[in-house]
């Protein structure tokens, strides 16, 4: 890249060259051409031995610290600058700008700070542009205190000082804070605006809000969304299994040019899934013209969930061909597989494979998925020491996972030092109480049983209650166990009791060892008939067209007794229902479940 310097009183030097004369007359100035500051210094070196002075036009230096701020050097432009300092050149505002890039980019604090100071002294303390670039210097760095203090000193801002302070609240933890200011703002709000917030209540677990803030957003006229705003909604729509909304979000994206995107194509993905429509998510995947480590992943943990594990496997046998090597999130999809399906083995060599061919280090989620493969496949001994064998200390999702494993395999002793570990590391986890709670009732140890729940009601943990969503006509229905709130309560009654027989006679017994409550069996029939996924089943095959998929989502773990009830019902209906519960996916269709009955 080449550089001018000039025009200014000078004889020609020999290096740099100057540039070649033109057919204009001669000129009282010379212009010189430069590719890096060492020029620079040479011409300093000149001026001062034939005590000629040096041009006071900061261009040409703003010119090279443009590139050293694209660059992210932030060292080389404070050095640049103090040798511009050095050389009698007054700094001007672009100067500032382009050193307050650098330092954001290098997360250089100290000498960001520095230059604060230049803008301040030098009477740039109202300009705006400036005094954006300082305050998200503050943010980038974690100095929150100073980013609000700019902010609050700010007499003029404009809607990038406030989008800034946006983003910096959400960025930094403090998401109600951020969205205080975004209903403040008092200038027209952009799509930057939006999609700051957006994004932010998506990477707070906030999908719920995300959505409903776009919603809201549409209305807002002449305003369009970006390949960013597509984006996180996209992430918010999977989490939430929000299909219709996320399907608008896609033609909007197709509409606009983004559909080809790899980052919108990755998201498509990952939505696909946990809506529970595997084969769209697949024929996305294989329509791309180009794939990265995201993209593989996405559909190894897509397949994993959905119960297909040896079509993960072998797609990442696929993705090893094509020369793409795996991160630390493939192999969280590759050992959720394995665990899903109790390939023990196949799950040992993945995990020593991260280290040993690939240079990863497992880190807490792939010992978390080994104790779950070791705790499903009944290997609790093994899974008790490979949590005290861990090289960090071990989490409340490893210990949980021994816990679920001894539900499963009735090992109370090993569930006891579990829930120790657990009531430590994450106390206010209902989940967990439940769970022992479960454990004591199967054995029929009532008084243990009452033990737990006295517990979590002296510390003032109550259960979650049971909840499950089904759409229908783009509207959500939701359904809480043993609730008749809902206005067709008696419609959905009367289906269940219409389908009770049919179901009876393809061999359905009630399982009402999964009603946890010290109740006579006819008790107990009524709180089984009441679930929340029956309940949301029933709703769905009455209120949608025939052969229709079911997709229903649910917040806790489907029960033995539904699982087994869903899979004679996919028969009697014909239908296909899909059932997203905490863990996983389960597709029933034709009498089977995706998980073949290993969950």
């Amino acid at each position: 890249m080449i550089f001018t310097i000039g025009p200014f009183a000078a004889p020609p030097l020999a290096t740099p060259q100057p540039n070649k004369p033109t057919s204009h007359p001669p000129q009282t100035s010379t212009t010189f051409t430069f590719t890096a500051p060492f020029h620079l210094k040479q011409l300093h070196a000149q001026f001062i031995k034939t005590k000629t002075p040096l041009t006071t036009d900061p261009t040409p230096w703003n010119t090279y610290l443009r590139s050293l701020a694209d660059a992210r050097d932030a060292k080389r432009s404070i050095s640049f600058l103090q040798t511009m300092l050095l050389s009698g050149i007054q700094p001007d505002r672009f100067t500032l700008s382009f050193t307050l890039k650098a330092c954001i980019g290098g997360f250089e604090l100290r000498a960001g700070s520095v230059v604060h100071g230049m803008v301040l002294k030098m009477g740039f303390g109202q300009d705006v542009f400036l005094m954006n670039n300082v305050m998200n210097l503050y943010w980038v760095c974690g100095r929150d205190g100073a980013a609000r203090k700019v902010f609050d000193g700010m007499s003029v801002r404009d809607v990038v000082s406030w989008n800034s302070m946006v983003t910096g609240l959400v960025n930094a933890g403090d998401v109600d804070g951020g969205y205080e200011v975004f209903r403040a703002m008092p200038v027209e709000r952009n799509v930057r605006s939006w999609t700051g917030m957006i994004a932010g209540f998506v990477r707070s677990g906030r999908a719920r809000d995300a959505v409903e803030l776009f919603k809201e957003m549409e209305g807002e006229e002449g305003l369009r969304c970006n390949e960013a705003t597509v984006v996180a909604v996209l992430a918010a729509c999977a989490d939430l299994g929000e299909l219709e909304i996320g399907k608008r979000v896609m033609k909007y994206s197709d509409d606009c040019g983004y559909g080809r995107s790899v980052r919108v194509c990755n998201t498509v993905i990952d939505m696909y899934t946990k809506c529970g429509c595997l084969e769209d998510a697949r024929r996305v995947f294989d329509g791309m013209g180009e794939r990265t480590v995201v993209t593989w992943s996405a559909m190894i943990i897509g397949l994993a969930m959905h119960g297909q594990g040896e079509e993960a496997l072998g797609l990442f046998e696929e993705m090893a061909r094509s020369g793409m090597k795996p991160n630390a999130v493939t192999f969280v999809g590759l050992l959720f597989a394995c665990s899903h399906m109790g390939l023990v083995d196949r799950g040992r060599e993945f995990f020593n494979s991260m280290s040993r061919d690939y240079g990863i280090v497992p880190g807490i989620k792939h010992y978390g998925c080994m104790v779950d493969l070791y705790s499903r496949a009944g290997l609790l001994d093994e899974a008790h020491e490979f949590i005290k064998n861990m090289p960090m200390k071990p989490h409340a999702a490893a210990w949980g996972a021994l816990l679920g494993g001894c539900k499963v395999h009735k090992n109370i002793t090993l569930a006891e030092e579990a829930i120790k570990h657990l009531l430590e590391l994450d106390p206010r986890n209902d989940g967990y109480y439940v769970v022992l709670s479960n454990i004591y009732a199967e054995s029929r140890r009532w008084e243990d049983v009452a033990r737990v729940r006295k517990l979590m009601k002296d510390t003032g943990i109550k259960k979650t209650v049971a909840l499950s969503s089904v759409t229908v006509d783009g509207f959500t229905h939701e359904f809480v166990a043993r609730d008749s709130a809902h206005p067709l309560t008696d419609e959905i009654q009367q289906g269940w009791e219409k389908l009770l027989p049919e179901m009876e006679r393809l061999g359905y017994v009630p399982n009402t060892s999964v009603v946890m409550l010290d109740v006579d069996e006819d008790e107990k029939l009524k709180v089984l008939f009441r679930h929340s996924e029956k309940r949301a089943l029933v709703y769905g095959l009455l209120n949608t067209p025939s052969r229709t998929p079911i997709r229903i989502m649910k917040n806790l773990r489907i029960c033995e007794d539904c699982h087994a009830a869903f899979k004679i019902i996919s028969t009697i209906s014909d239908r296909e229902v899909i059932v997203r519960d905490r863990n996983r996916f389960h597709c029933f269709k034709d009498g089977v479940c995706s998980c073949k009955d290993y969950w």
